[in-house]
């Protein structure tokens, strides 16, 4: 099993005065210190490369009736609710992975501080799930498959066993939901993944 763990960040670099300086007392040729800076030197400038994100565009929504209308915005709000908290697990999960790889190498101090996670963490959030609809509850375990590109089985099952990941399933059968789910963006899941990306791009 494999969880991406690791996002990519994109920046540029601004070129500095020092930079600049040593450029022209050694004309094109590349510093050692330099070299690994995303940026290009041509007639004894450096220019930043930068590295956008894509932006998508997409064509009028249509909707063939009034029910489809609804429901399009009854999706439009709970993925605005639910992504902001499914991007929190996402970067939970890489901060806690990063820190437990870097501090903690005992396996069974590592139990540990994951125990005490999960119990703070449900005492902050179960306010918020409790609140939420059962619909609400399953757009936001399909945008955590979004963000984390796990299944919250599949993270649970890495982080605290598969017990665990047993019982929680358990709870969420009660509840209607599946962690076992898939995300298909290009299938049946491509007006959540639409909606998604119109609220990171800032046009919901």
């Amino acid at each position: 099993m494999s969880l991406l763990l690791l996002s990519s960040i994109s920046g540029f670099y601004c070129p500095d005065t020092v930079a600049q300086t040593a450029s022209r007392q050694i004309g094109d040729a590349a510093l050692p210190e330099f070299s690994q800076r995303p940026a290009h030197i041509e007639h004894g400038d450096t220019l930043p490369i930068v590295a956008l994100k894509p932006y998508y565009i997409y064509g009028p929504t249509k909707f063939k009736s009034k029910q489809d209308l609804r429901r399009y915005q009854r999706m439009v709000n709970d993925v605005k609710y639910c992504l902001p908290l499914a991007k929190l697990a996402a970067t939970t999960m890489v901060e806690t992975t990063e820190y437990m790889l870097k501090y903690i190498p005992d396996e069974k101090e590592r139990e540990k501080h994951l125990r005490r996670m999960e119990r703070e963490l449900v005492k902050e959030y179960e306010p918020v799930l409790r609140k939420m609809t059962y619909s609400r509850g399953k757009v936001l375990i399909k945008l955590i498959v979004r963000e984390c590109d796990s299944s919250p089985y599949e993270i649970i099952r890495a982080y605290l066993g598969n017990f665990a990941a047993g019982f929680w399933q358990g709870v969420a059968k009660l509840f209607t939901a599946d962690l076992k789910v898939s995300y298909d963006p290009e299938g049946e899941d491509r007006l959540m993944e639409m909606i998604a990306i119109k609220v990171e791009q800032g046009e919901l």
